[in-house]
């Protein structure tokens, strides 16, 4: 068993801030995630890969916007094996990055997850199913959010997605259907309207709310 120190389960942008501002000041600190970097929800399937397809779906925008000051371009031909490998090469510099820092300040980066025991440890397992048990004196969790499912809805039948599996961009549908008008699913829909699809958004709060969330994701 390991001496006592702090565990932080949960490798996103409060995990991995949280391990090396510890990590600075001198603390014995072990970061858990069941990735292979850190970089948590956010990085691998969130905020970074619907930023880089945002990105795209910008400049084809802009394409299009630019014959009314005179320049036309010819209408984009759309690699999407191309277009998800680059995402995918963006999403592994910025953990790969996250990687080399924790080795730079000394943070004990363990893949796997984490189940709580008492209040003084913890047991990791590790993807090959091996256990192993780990003593602690502070403990912080910081693990990320998941995609909600709504009761009913099969989603392995083809034709539906999460927020997870639409940012692998598969193929760009005709028509889509964005359950929830927040930051993701307006990313999300904002994305597949510039690849192609004719996008519908419902969301149970008030318009003015979606027009707000517009204006910001152009900033």
């Amino acid at each position: 068993m390991n001496d006592k120190k702090l565990i932080i389960i949960g490798a996103g942008p409060g995990g991995y801030a949280a391990a090396f501002l510890a990590a600075d000041l001198g603390i014995d600190t072990t970061l858990i995630d069941n990735e292979k970097n850190p970089g948590g929800v956010c990085l691998y399937r969130g905020c970074i890969p619907s930023k880089a397809l945002l990105h795209s779906a910008k400049i084809i925008s802009e394409s299009e916007k630019a014959k009314e000051f005179g320049i036309e371009f010819k209408k984009p031909e759309i690699n999407l094996n191309k277009l998800r490998e680059w995402k995918n090469n963006t999403v592994n510099k910025l953990t790969g990055g996250l990687g080399q820092l924790c080795k730079q300040r000394k943070v004990n980066y363990l893949q796997g997850k984490a189940k709580i025991l008492n209040n003084e440890s913890i047991e990791l397992i590790k993807g090959n199913g091996e256990k192993e048990l780990l003593n602690f004196e502070n403990l912080i969790v910081a693990t990320g959010s998941h995609p909600f499912i709504i009761p009913g809805i099969d989603i392995e039948s083809p034709g539906f997605m999460d927020s997870t599996s639409a940012l692998d961009i598969e193929d760009i549908p005709k028509t889509l259907l964005v359950i929830g008008g927040g930051y993701i699913g307006l990313e999300i829909g904002t994305v597949y309207a510039a690849l192609g699809s004719k996008v519908t958004v419902a969301e149970m709060l008030p318009k003015y709310f979606q027009e707000r969330i517009m204006i910001l994701l152009q900033y």
